[in-house]
Parts: C-alpha cells; sequence; structure tokens
C-alpha cells in the first residue's frame, strides 16, 4: 500500500503527466455526460419502457456504454470511426493509391486520416438513418415529433455527436495519456461493469449459491484477465544480428553495427478485430432469417441461442479462421525481410531475402495456431459463463471483445504513464520488469 501511495505521488509530481491525466480525465467526463443527453424529440419516460437492443445492437450498446439504448446524440459512439479506419486499413493493402500514401511518411499518413474522417461522416450518416428506423419500429410511442423532422434532425446530431466523440479522442491521443479512440470505447465498456456486478451480487443473495459463489465467480474472472494479459503480451523472439561496418575515416573512423537485437512476433497479432468480424458474421443469419420470415427454423434458432453448442462450434472456428486471414494481412514477411537487408540485418543461419522472408512465414504460422486457438476460447468463454448461472450483462467481462479491449488499453496507457516516470528518474509501476503494451510487443516496434 505504501508502494502505491508513493508511486501516485510520483505521477503528480510531474507536471506534464499530471495535465495530461486531468485533461484525459475532463474529456471523458465530456464524453460520459453526452451520452446522457437524450435526443431532442424523443420522451425519455416512455423509452425507458421499451425493450432493450439484442443481437449485435447490444453489442453496439456496450461499446457506446449505454448510449444507444438512452437514444443519447452519441448514440452510435465511435463505432462509425472504427468501421471508416478498418476500411481504409483494407484499402492500403488491396488499393495502390493508398499503399503509395503508406509510403509517403507523415504527409502520406495524414491525407490517410483526412480520408478516414470524411468517410466517417458517410457512414455515421447511413447509420443514423438505420438507428432512425430502429428507433420509430422499437420505440414508436417514444417520439413525439413529426417523423420527417425527427429524421432528419437526428441524422444532423447523430452524425456531428460521432464527429465529437471522434475529435475528443484524437484530442486525448494528441494532449491527454493513452489512445483516446481506445480509451473511449474501454470507457463505454466498463460502465456498463457497475451495473452487471450489482445485478450478480443481487442474483446471488437470493439464490442458493450466497456470496461464496459469487467469490468463486470473481476469482476466476481474475484468472481469465490474467491469461488474457498473457495473450496480448506474449511474443515469439526471433535473433536478428547486425553486420559490422566502419563509418567515417581517418580519427573520425568508427565501427557501427555487430549487435544482436530481436524481432519480436506476436501470438496475436490480429488483436480483437478476428472477434468483431466473427461475431457480425453471426449476426447474419438471425437477421435474414427475421426479414424472409424463417427465424422459427432450427438453424436460424441455433445462431440466436448464444449458449448452443453450435453456435459456439462455429464462432469458434469463425475466430481461428479470421485470425489466421487478419495475421497475414497486418504482418507482412517480406516487408519484414527487405527492412532488415536494407538496415543490414540478418536472422543467423538464414540467407537475406527469399529465404529469411520465408522463415518469418514459417515461425508466424506456427505461432499462430495457439493463438487463434487461445484467442477463440476467450471468444466463447462468455456462453460457458452463462452455462454455469452467470447473468448475461456480467459474463461479457469474462471474455469476448470487452474483456480483450480492455486488458489492451489499460496496458497501453499504464505503459505510457511507466513511461514518463522512467524519462524523470522515477521507480516504475512495477517492482521487476516493464509494464508492456500491445505496441511495444509487435511488429510494428521492430
Amino acid at each position: 500500500m505504501k508502494g502505491l501511495i508513493s508511486t501516485l505521488q510520483n505521477i503528480f509530481k510531474i507536471e506534464d503527466l499530471r495535465k495530461r491525466i486531468i485533461f484525459t480525465l475532463g474529456l471523458i467526463f465530456i464524453y460520459r455526460f453526452g451520452s446522457y443527453v437524450v435526443l431532442p424529440g424523443i420522451d425519455p419516460a416512455a423509452l425507458a419502457q421499451g425493450e432493450a437492443p439484442g443481437g449485435i445492437l447490444n453489442l453496439i450498446n456496450i461499446f457506446a456504454g449505454g448510449a444507444f439504448a438512452r437514444a443519447s446524440i452519441f448514440a452510435l459512439g465511435i463505432m462509425p470511426y472504427i468501421s471508416a479506419s478498418i476500411a481504409v486499413q483494407l484499402l492500403g493493402m488491396a488499393v495502390p493509391y493508398f499503399q503509395k500514401l503508406q509510403k509517403e511518411g507523415e504527409s502520406g499518413q495524414r491525407k490517410m486520416n483526412q480520408i478516414t474522417r470524411y468517410l466517417t461522416v458517410v457512414v455515421t450518416a447511413f447509420q443514423a438513418i438505420g438507428y432512425n428506423v430502429f428507433l420509430r419500429s422499437t420505440f414508436t410511442d417514444a417520439i413525439v415529433i413529426n417523423n420527417s423532422l425527427f429524421l432528419f434532425s437526428s441524422v444532423v446530431i447523430l452524425t456531428t455527436g460521432t464527429v465529437f466523440v471522434m475529435w475528443l479522442g484524437e484530442k486525448i491521443t494528441d494532449k491527454g495519456i493513452g489512445n483516446g479512440i481506445s480509451l473511449l470505447i474501454m470507457v463505454g465498456i466498463v460502465a456498463n461493469l457497475p451495473g452487471a456486478l450489482m445485478q450478480e451480487f443481487t442474483k446471488r443473495t437470493t439464490d442458493a449459491g450466497g456470496l461464496v459463489q459469487l467469490v468463486i465467480e470473481l476469482a476466476f474472472l481474475v484468472l481469465v484477465v490474467m491469461a488474457t494479459i498473457a495473450l496480448v503480451q506474449a511474443v515469439r523472439k526471433i535473433p536478428v544480428q547486425y553486420a559490422k561496418r566502419i563509418v567515417g575515416s581517418g580519427a573520425r573512423r568508427m565501427q557501427m553495427g555487430g549487435h544482436r537485437q530481436y524481432l519480436p512476433l506476436k501470438i496475436n497479432a490480429a488483436g480483437v478485430m478476428p472477434i468483431i468480424f466473427a461475431q457480425a458474421l453471426m449476426f447474419l443469419p438471425s437477421t435474414i432469417g427475421t426479414f424472409v420470415g424463417f427465424e422459427s427454423s432450427g438453424f436460424v434458432r441455433t445462431f440466436t441461442d448464444y449458449t448452443s453448442f453450435g453456435y459456439n462450434m462455429v464462432y469458434f472456428l469463425l475466430v481461428v479462421a479470421f485470425t489466421y486471414f487478419y495475421t497475414a494481412l497486418v504482418v507482412n514477411p517480406q516487408q519484414i525481410s527487405e527492412d532488415l537487408k536494407r538496415n543490414g540485418g540478418f536472422i543467423p543461419g538464414v540467407k537475406p531475402g527469399k529465404r529469411t522472408a520465408e522463415y518469418i512465414d514459417t515461425i508466424l504460422t506456427r505461432i499462430t495456431l495457439p493463438g487463434s486457438v487461445f484467442l477463440g476460447i476467450v471468444a466463447i468463454l462468455p456462453a460457458f459463463a452463462q452455462k454455469f448461472g452467470i447473468s448475461q450483462q456480467f459474463a461479457l467481462f469474462y471474455g469476448g471483445t470487452s474483456l480483450l479491449i480492455m486488458v489492451g488499453v489499460v496496458l497501453d496507457t499504464l505503459q505510457q504513464i511507466e513511461s514518463h516516470l522512467l524519462m524523470r528518474h522515477y521507480d516504475g509501476l512495477m517492482k521487476s520488469g516493464r509494464i508492456k503494451g500491445r505496441a511495444s510487443a509487435g511488429v510494428s516496434s521492430i
């Protein structure tokens, strides 16, 4: 406890770090306050009596911190920006123009960021129209103004709200602490934790399990979090040797290179994206079945029961497949091989060039297998938690997208705080070792 107090004192002794933390907390407060401001033309009392969103809408509601169900001005949250970012990232791997921008350095990155912002506005406008249809079909009595006026005003306000949230995230990244966009998503997820924990506490105090079972559940949650941290940080280090070379002439001649470093390949290079892709795909059968009138068929019912064996088996296999797919997109062994060769580096016992690319690809394929299987297990853990009697809201924190995002963002933020401490010659956040975020353990850190 004494060490914790000392660390907190050291954090607030650093003026720059103190200002960044206060700035970040202030913008997070603005974001949470806006998530409770209801759209004009909606009766909050009538809205509260409606049915809670399910399926993929419930997932969006979790990421938005409940703002989706409250019909807030931030109802769409930051998800349209995430969708636009993923689209631009995929275009950068397939379209020559975007590939050229990626190679132009900082100026190219600015152009890609500008394209992402414009695309965010377009995506948000379309999603706002869909959200308007959802509100009119689900909460008909809650809309108290003319439908045409409500459509126009809600689309404008929701689009403006998402752009404002995007601006908050970028400001946190620039002048605050941590990655702003990821931090806002995490805040939205964590906002659901107190209510879910209270719901589980109420359930256990009235059931036969009692508080003992609640303690067991919390202990198991800690173990799951520890395993997820191991998944996020695990890397396979490949030794890289740099050739010796003489620089300068005469008395100024000096030897450079000759040292050994490591190429860290992440066990889970794809991050949370395979679960997001698989989750979106798993919602398609039930959505299509509802539209064509086959919602009562056995096949569709299987994909609406999130705890069924068939659903979780398909979900698990999709996560494994998408992990391999997305890893192939984000990690380019050929590019890594060219970068090593350009910088005078080589893997001992492996020829530079094509052989090095093949070697890295082989290692990456092997380590992706356990990473993808572990990621698949994390994805379906909430279903197992529900099978053991844990409430649905609290079970979401036992795995899936929510847990991975929380763990990753917390590690990244703590790593930045620790970097500020170490630069000012203070002790780190841990007595032994250093905190590694997602970036520090990834290929991008080469």
